[in-house]
């Protein structure tokens, strides 16, 4: 079997293990654990494993102060995508968080210096579009976030855009440390805000520990940890634009699992809006490819 056959396997396995990660993450709900403290959880136990396997991965986030950066951003995105998608629709949350490539386009500007150009502004209203057709409703007469999950799902898509940016902005620092940032980062502001929601009454405390749903955590963590690893061996044997349209893939994973599972909806609203936004997010996975 060839590298490139090998790679684009394994980025499969990285989008499916995180298009199916909202059932885990609402499992672990059920059995008492509030999805900030399941994230805490299975990001704490990939960052132990990860250590493990590469225990001078430290030193290149001790000797890069710059990964902080993509700490924060990479914690924040995993803050909101695992609460939006435990608490509100799949589908919903999944398509909302892929606005992705329209943050990219605004932030690149002042990040990177990368003016936007026609067809770019092209790609955001086309996906503004895509939100504004999934936001509106018969109840509201503006196209509004109508739910916590809706706002998460905008701010995860955000932060994401912003990790990208920032990955592609230290791509000369360590890859280890970089895997290093975005683990720790999960861990630690998953930690961070579940202590200041419980402070907050918004939060439900820790529950005792017990065997089944501590499984179930350490075997989510685990596979987080080899899907990033199979991201990072696809992405290393594949072109840009190739990985990004294979990771695609994520949205169709979590939206046929969650509904034929029945946490997702797929209505023709939601499906004209998805259709626009991940449009948008081909269109420049293609233009990325030709530059």
């Amino acid at each position: 079997m060839s590298s490139r056959v090998l790679a684009a396997a394994a980025l499969l396995l990285n989008a499916f293990v995180f298009g199916l990660s909202w059932w885990p993450f609402r499992a672990l709900q059920s059995q008492g654990l509030h999805p900030l403290w399941a994230t805490s959880m299975t990001l704490g136990m990939a960052l132990v494993c990860l250590l493990l396997l590469r225990p001078k991965a430290w030193r290149g986030l001790i000797s890069h102060p710059q990964l902080w950066g993509l700490l924060l951003a990479s914690g924040l995105t995993n803050v909101c995508f695992n609460w939006a998608i435990t608490i509100g629709d799949v589908v919903r949350v999944v398509l909302l968080f892929y606005l992705m490539p329209a943050w990219v386009v605004l932030l690149a500007w002042p990040l990177l210096g990368e003016k936007p150009s026609r067809a770019s502004l092209f790609r955001l209203a086309l996906a503004l579009t895509g939100v504004v057709i999934i936001l509106k409703s018969s109840a509201s007469s503006w196209p509004l976030p109508q739910s916590l999950a809706d706002w998460l799902a905008l701010a995860g898509g955000l932060c994401f855009a912003l990790t990208n940016i920032l990955l592609r902005k230290l791509n000369q620092t360590p890859g280890d440390g970089r895997m290093l940032a975005m683990f720790a980062g999960g861990t630690l502001m998953a930690t961070g805000a579940a202590l200041l929601g419980q402070n907050w009454g918004v939060v439900t405390a820790l529950p005792t520990p017990e065997l089944s749903w501590s499984a179930l955590a350490l075997f989510t963590g685990l596979a987080m940890l080899v899907a990033n690893l199979a991201l990072q061996y696809g992405a290393a044997h594949l072109n840009a634009s190739t990985t990004s349209i294979i990771m695609l893939s994520e949205v169709v994973f979590a939206s046929v699992s969650s509904v034929l599972l029945g946490s997702g909806e797929l209505s023709m609203r939601t499906l004209l809006g998805g259709v626009l936004i991940v449009l948008a997010s081909l269109l420049s996975v293609l233009s990325f490819g030709k530059r």
